[in-house]
């Protein structure tokens, strides 16, 4: 919590003129969507300065990209919080609100964030896939639906683009779209794009 307050006044060069947004990101898109997209936590100098989930850095630019080329929101590119950008039947949340030091959220951080993530679950009445981006969320949302009496035993191997069904809902996986990740093509823009359309072919069944 201290560090992205001290982030959002010390800034990065290029944003040096920006108002960082400095605070716990909130959920992005309606709490009546069919899918739900879980990330990690908001980058320094991407959601905790723009305010929204996956908005001002590189990640952010896969995810919506694919996002509109299979039908999720109305725009290809997220710039800010207050842009027209919309998403249907999608909302996008993170397991950790915060920006994290180096982007890796602590168990303590992870566990205050736990309940607030089996809120939001039960929140969602029309949730039908949850999308985790990450070994991280796959994990936080197996614990999570354990600890909501809707799974039972230990939390499935995580692989891009494993989906397991649950009794509530499927749980489809995906590497994160992180520069490590992309800059070293273990994800493709092709591998990021098959788990959106088995999204979409699941959610159209």
């Amino acid at each position: 919590m201290i560090w992205r307050k001290q982030i959002a006044k010390i800034k990065r060069r290029q944003y040096v003129h920006e108002t960082y947004w400095g605070k716990p990101v909130p959920s992005f898109g309606s709490i009546d969507s069919q899918l739900l997209i879980v990330g990690l936590a908001p980058a320094a100098h991407g959601a905790n300065r723009t305010g929204r989930m996956f908005t001002g850095d590189e990640s952010g630019k896969w995810l919506y990209r694919s996002l509109y080329t299979y039908g999720f929101s109305t725009r290809k590119e997220s710039f800010h919080a207050s842009d027209e950008m919309r998403l249907i039947d999608t909302r996008i949340t993170a397991m950790v609100h915060c920006a994290p030091p180096e982007n890796k959220p602590n168990a303590e951080e992870r566990a205050q964030c736990q309940t607030f993530l089996i809120d939001e679950l039960k929140m969602m009445k029309n949730l039908k896939l949850i999308l985790c981006l990450g070994n991280m969320a796959w994990s936080a949302i197996f614990i999570s639906l354990r600890k909501m009496n809707l799974f039972l035993g230990s939390v499935p191997k995580f692989g891009h683009g494993n989906m397991i069904e649950a009794p509530s809902y499927y749980i489809l996986g995906s590497y994160h779209p992180s520069q490590q990740n992309t800059f070293t093509k273990r994800l493709t823009i092709e591998m990021f794009n098959e788990v959106f359309e088995k999204a979409r072919l699941q959610l159209n069944k």
